[in-house]
């Protein structure tokens, strides 16, 4: 659970700013996403090996340089 504590002085708008960087840091938002409505198994396969492939060629692309 994500606690940002307000500063006495600050206003709301910043407090809310920080908390909004927060869960975008934590990928809270992404994860309720993902969440929201069901996923096939097939469907989940082929994400998982998207997202495989995406990291071996930034890995690729990192060892040539």
């Amino acid at each position: 659970m994500l606690v940002v504590i307000a500063k006495e002085s600050e206003p709301f708008e910043v407090t809310l700013k920080r908390f909004k960087k927060r869960c975008e840091k934590a990928a809270i938002l992404s994860d309720i996403k993902k969440h929201q409505a069901y996923e096939k198994p097939s469907e989940a396969r082929k994400r998982k090996r998207n997202v495989s492939s995406r990291k071996m060629v930034k890995v690729r692309r990192s060892s040539d340089r």
